[in-house]
């Protein structure tokens, strides 16, 4: 029986590694076909874009709140820097003297490579991390919830500040910004640059995040969320692993906010409120805290159904019927309700503490009439119980 358990494991894992690759290779030719026929103002590539972000940063909230359980709400924070400090050094040069023609002169004289600056928007929001972490991580659950989140709106507060020291409304914008459409403009390629390159970039992220949540570090991080005294005892450096996971994830919303300056094509500080913060922290429960494609898959649904499907109940016609409350505004109160729908009665999400699995998916369909047929004939004999005791 053993023997005949680890055949079925072995052939379990091959089927699913077959049917990822197929899979990915689907969505592959799926996202090319898109780029191929669609505009850049398309409303589909706008929320494959924004979908893209999205994932990136809920899967780096994940790694720190769901694996590590370290509940921090500084993301927006971390995605702030990693904005400005992308949009800084993407200005391009023929657009720089007019960008900061409000301030003077320019912060930096000299323009980075996309990639390059996307990167080092990352290393920025992750040296803000190490030094943030080095007092507020000694702070527990609650305590350390309100450091970041202070230290988040403190940021946004600064940036807003004008020369005269008032507080604006989103002070020191930088707009013209470079593009994937700039980078690979008079290639083969200049037509797979709207959506492709956010799809490669999120790829690359959050691959890093599984092989790491894969590693030992990963399993020291799920140790220390499980329990401290324990993982402790085992000999693992507390200090250390919570640093590691803090930074990371502050390396992955900065690069994050990178990506959402170029989906926006410029950045302000307006957007990175905590309101941001707390939608990102909403896509990782309706996902399933823990897990990384519900994460990726929460994200994808959240921002399709903000902006695409429940447009139509602003508009005052919503799949065909029309009614007085298909007004400016309902289309949030519809969302509000689905949220609070699913969170009452899907508390571990979408996908629990479990990751995506064809094999899984195809034994919870085939086993569904069963398990259903089950717990019917479960009720049916507490209540034939209860009638005989009466």
């Amino acid at each position: 029986m053993k023997s005949l358990l680890i055949t079925n494991q072995q052939k379990a894992k091959k089927i699913n590694t077959y049917t990822n690759i197929v899979l990915f290779v689907a969505l592959l030719a799926v996202l090319v076909v898109i780029d191929m026929t669609s505009n850049s103002f398309d409303m589909i590539v706008k929320v494959l874009q924004k979908g893209c972000v999205y994932a990136i940063v809920a899967v780096s909230m994940n790694l720190l709140n769901g694996f590590t359980g370290l509940f921090s709400l500084g993301q927006a924070g971390f995605m702030l820097i990693g904005a400005y400090v992308f949009s800084i050094f993407s200005v391009k040069d023929a657009n720089r003297a007019t960008v900061f023609s409000f301030s003077g002169e320019p912060l930096v004289d000299f323009e980075l490579p996309l990639i390059v600056a996307i990167v080092l928007a990352g290393i920025v929001a992750a040296i803000f991390a190490f030094l943030i972490g080095l007092p507020v991580l000694k702070l527990k659950s609650d305590y350390l919830a309100i450091a970041t989140l202070g230290f988040a709106e403190i940021l946004r507060t600064i940036i807003q500040w004008d020369k005269l020291g008032r507080l604006t409304n989103g002070s020191f914008p930088i707009s013209k910004l470079n593009s994937f459409k700039d980078l690979l403009k008079d290639t083969p390629f200049d037509k797979l640059s709207y959506v492709i390159p956010f799809f490669l970039v999120a790829l690359v992220c959050i691959g890093f995040i599984a092989l790491l949540i894969k590693s030992t570090y990963g399993r020291a991080f799920k140790a220390i969320r499980d329990d401290e005294v324990a993982a402790e005892a085992m000999g693992i450096n507390l200090a250390k692993h919570k640093m590691i996971s803090f930074v990371t994830s502050s390396f992955f919303a900065g690069i994050g906010g990178a990506m959402y300056a170029v989906y926006v094509g410029s950045t302000n500080a307006a957007p990175f409120t905590s309101a941001l913060t707390y939608e990102i922290l909403l896509i990782v429960v309706i996902g399933g805290i823990g897990s990384l494609s519900g994460s990726i898959l929460a994200s994808f649904l959240y921002i399709a159904s903000q902006e695409w499907w429940l447009r139509g109940l602003d508009s005052g016609e919503f799949m065909g019927l029309r009614l007085p409350l298909f007004r400016n505004g309902f289309r949030l109160v519809v969302f509000s309700v689905i949220i609070m729908i699913f969170v009452l009665f899907f508390r571990k999400g979408i996908m629990g503490d479990k990751e995506f699995s064809p094999v899984g998916l195809f034994n919870g369909i085939v086993s569904l009439p069963k398990n259903i047929a089950a717990k019917f004939n479960k009720k049916s004999k507490k209540s034939t119980k209860a009638e005989v005791t009466e």
